[in-house]
């Protein structure tokens, strides 16, 4: 998801809620410049006329509750693509929807307005508004995408009739640079294609990142069941936009999206809901968790730090490798992120599960290491790692944006190292404190499965599976961590 998307999407939403505020204050204005009409309106009741004041909390109001039905009927899109004239008549009908529910509370709370002339008003301008203000966004969209700035770079994969009959039409779309194909094998019967080839399937990743592909477009079915399996988990870990024409590939089930283009019908297939609005709602959800997290655990913190300083020598943080280098965790798209928590282990002996402790590591199913009876954990360490109180610290790394509350294990760069190819979506997202694996079995589930759960939660999130998660986590850490 392209940053400029991001910015006209989330727009968006304040721009509609000033439009509809400055319409109430129009109509409020407006009625009282037409009191003296006759014909249009009758004398105004000055003994219940609101103060403009008054009149504001109950446009805020109003407000809010038209955001609210614009959120719900899927107004706040991030597709630039969406055509302008589609976008009105949806408004037009949602309006509709928030003038009837004014209707209903009014009637139920058996509350009148000052004027029933403000009220229709209010609603005729504050669609002018808000069509003048969707305007304003779409012109100011249109004038950088003429600039090409923001466009959506698109790349077909099939050589064939539908290729050209698709790019012909996306041609006339403003959001879209059509890059060029790819094939699976040349073919010196070209039908009217116009388009570039700009290489075959081989090269696929390769094109994607010299191009910078935000989008795929998949016309043909490959040949092998593994290449195409490849096409879509190379979009996957690059984050970019799939969609193909029906019939081609049957591959998965969720986040799917159908469309069309021109007359052809084509299917998306979204990596993860945690894009544009889940995004946003999710890094939401993390500030305020954290926030209130960090307050509510300080005096556990407070203690912790005195019992580590009590316990054994050593800095309270583990924060530096044996070697002197700081400790890092692999982040999303496998960017190293800085780490912390509370010590638990005994100073310099890090390294040790890599050495000497190596012929106790329980875990050889994957590239996760893991001692069973650690000699280097102390006796505080013992605790805190058994109440999981040696991840507080993340808290932080989660204000700052490099963690999640929720999210799959930071892992070291060493283990990712040695992850194949089908790991890395894991990648794909922050990671979190907690996770569907950690609430799943911890440390008892082979590597293979703590992926698949990872995986299950990237392709499923919801606001509504992290609280879940987190519940879960509370009662994990209360019955306390097994080693």
């Amino acid at each position: 998801m392209k940053r400029f998307e991001i910015f006209f999407g989330v727009i968006k939403a304040p721009v509609d809620f000033i439009m509809t505020i400055l319409g109430f204050l129009a109509a409020y204005e407006l009625r009282l410049i037409t009191e003296p009409i006759r014909g249009i309106a009758s004398p105004i009741d000055y003994s219940i006329l609101p103060t403009i004041r008054e009149y504001l909390e109950f446009s805020t109001s109003a407000a809010i509750a038209l955001v609210i039905i614009f959120a719900l009927g899927k107004m706040y899109t991030f597709k630039t693509t969406t055509g302008f004239s589609k976008e009105i008549n949806r408004s037009i009908l949602l309006c509709i929807i928030w003038a009837m529910a004014m209707v209903t509370y009014f009637f139920f709370t058996r509350t009148f307005p000052f004027s029933r002339l403000a009220i229709i008003y209010s609603w005729g301008l504050t669609f002018i508004f808000i069509f003048f203000g969707k305007a304003l966004i779409k012109l100011i969209e249109t004038i950088f995408l003429r600039m090409n700035i923001g466009k959506r770079h698109l790349l077909f994969i099939g050589h064939n009739k539908l290729t050209n009959d698709l790019s012909k039409s996306l041609e006339k779309e403003i959001g879209y640079k059509l890059i060029g194909l790819v094939e699976e094998e040349s073919k010196p019967n070209r039908p009217n294609q116009t388009l570039p080839i700009l290489g075959k399937i081989l090269d696929f990743e390769k094109i994607l990142k010299k191009y910078h592909v935000d989008e795929v477009i998949q016309t043909a079915s490959l040949k092998s069941a593994t290449d195409n399996a490849n096409i879509l988990e190379t979009c996957d870990l690059n984050h970019i936009a799939y969609r193909f024409v029906p019939d081609t590939i049957e591959m998965r089930r969720t986040n799917i999206e159908t469309s069309t283009i021109g007359t052809v019908p084509v299917i998306s297939l979204n990596p993860t809901p945690l894009e544009g609005w889940g995004k946003i709602n999710k890094r939401i959800m993390d500030i305020i968790g954290s926030i209130i997290a960090i307050i509510i655990f300080s005096p556990v913190m407070l203690i912790t730090i005195i019992a580590i300083k009590l316990d054994s020598k050593g800095p309270i943080l583990f924060t530096k490798l044996d070697n002197g280098k700081p400790v890092r965790r692999v982040g999303q798209f496998g960017k190293l992120i800085p780490f912390y928590k509370f010590r638990s282990m005994y100073p310099n002996t890090d390294n040790l599960r890599y050495t000497e402790l190596a012929k106790n590591n329980i875990r050889t199913d994957g590239p996760l290491v893991k001692i069973k009876n650690d000699p280097r954990i102390t006796k505080v360490g013992k605790f805190i790692r058994k109440y999981s109180i040696d991840e507080l610290p993340q808290l932080f790394h989660v204000l700052s944006g490099k963690l999640s509350l929720v999210g799959p294990r930071p892992h070291l760069p060493e283990e990712v190292e040695k992850y194949q190819r089908k790991h890395k979506f894991s990648l794909t997202i922050n990671p979190g404190i907690t996770g569907i694996s950690q609430v799943s079995g911890r440390s008892n589930l082979s590597f293979d499965e703590e992926m698949k759960l990872d995986r299950y939660y990237i392709e499923h999130w919801s606001i509504w599976l992290d609280l879940l998660i987190i519940l879960k986590t509370f009662v994990v850490i209360f019955q306390g961590y097994k080693e």
